[in-house]
């Protein structure tokens, strides 16, 4: 039996409670937990856990710092080697919404051994290999053990310039949002998982790095950035809102949206994640005249390697609102 003929017979979705980072605990949950951790500070710490950043961020001298990151979850589709892809792409998302180059990663992996074949574990750490080698960050060996769900990611290592750093407390009111994927990857997985229909765009988009985004938003002199992954957009912008002290507005006729999500909405594929980032930052939402729970559904859509979110233009991508002075999200 080869690699793809098991995992095609044995459904990899099938075998995970949920799927991508659509399994993360909730945001609200997971704040309630690690309030009053503080971890280490000092004055070369940038970036660490006070602003909910999407990685911690430590000065190395002033032109140098290292950027520290991990990101794993269950399977977000059937195909061993398209997941490892997308988890490795997931991971190195991270370093890219700081600003920075990945230069070494780790695999990180729980495994069924006695359930699912090894050989399906080669592919998916092949998928994650290939990703990595496409950017030149060298994936030198990481941790395995046994567990009953299959599990997938990376911890990635990458470097920053500190005077050229995106991070998530650097908004500032009166200037764009740009965003560079399209939503409807939570919908679509999600059908995938229900249905086992296969949808190559989500897979493309999923797969596809951060990096050329980052480096453009780098370039044009911007400081203010996150991704997009399990919190959904309304939920990463809230975070960014609040962590900067600023308010947004978003428009949401120009917020892209994959056409087969809109159908998946439709036909009622909605994760259980995306609902609950709706939930918890609905307290800070104001929703416009003929702004639909479909729409705010969709704003909240629990992503899985999604794009860069941007305070300010970025060439080539849309504008899909503005930052405010005040606090909390109006859609219009």
């Amino acid at each position: 039996m080869t690699a793809t003929t098991s995992s095609e017979s044995r459904r990899l979705t099938g075998y995970a409670h949920g799927g991508g980072c659509a399994c993360k605990i909730p945001p609200g949950e997971l704040e309630d937990a690690v309030r009053g951790l503080v971890g280490q500070s000092g004055d070369d710490v940038l970036v660490g856990l006070d602003s909910g950043d999407d990685a911690a961020v430590v000065r190395l001298r002033d032109d140098l710092a290292v950027v520290s990151t991990a990101d794993f979850f269950t399977p977000v589709v059937d195909d061993a080697y398209d997941w490892g892809r997308i988890a490795a792409a997931n991971a190195l998302s991270d370093v890219y919404a700081m600003g920075g180059t990945p230069v070494v990663a780790i695999n990180l992996v729980g495994w069924p051994r006695g359930v699912l074949p090894m050989e399906l574990m080669t592919e998916v750490l092949r998928g994650g290999v290939d990703v990595a080698a496409g950017v030149g960050c060298p994936v030198i060996g990481g941790h395995t053990i046994d567990d009953p769900e299959p599990k997938f990611g990376m911890a990635v290592t990458g470097v920053v310039d500190p005077r050229h750093l995106l991070r998530n407390d650097a908004a500032v009111a009166g200037l764009p949002l740009t965003l560079t994927k399209p939503l409807g990857l939570g919908l679509l997985n999600n059908r995938h998982k229900q249905t086992g229909e296969v949808f190559p765009e989500a897979v493309d988009l999923m797969t596809r790095l951060n990096r050329d985004a980052s480096v453009a938003a780098v370039a044009a002199g911007l400081t203010a950035a996150t991704d997009v992954t399990g919190f959904g957009l309304l939920g990463h912008l809230h975070k960014m809102c609040r962590a900067s002290g600023v308010g947004a507005v978003i428009d949401r006729a120009a917020v892209p949206v994959l056409d087969a999500a809109r159908v998946a909405l439709r036909d009622g594929f909605v994760p259980g994640g995306s609902r609950r980032n709706l939930d918890w930052v609905r307290p800070h939402l104001t929703a416009g005249p003929g702004v639909t729970e479909d729409d705010l559904i969709v704003l909240a859509d629990a992503q899985t390697s999604g794009g860069l979110l941007v305070v300010g233009e970025v060439p080539g991508y849309p504008v899909i609102g503005h930052t405010v002075a005040g606090a909390g999200i109006r859609v219009r």
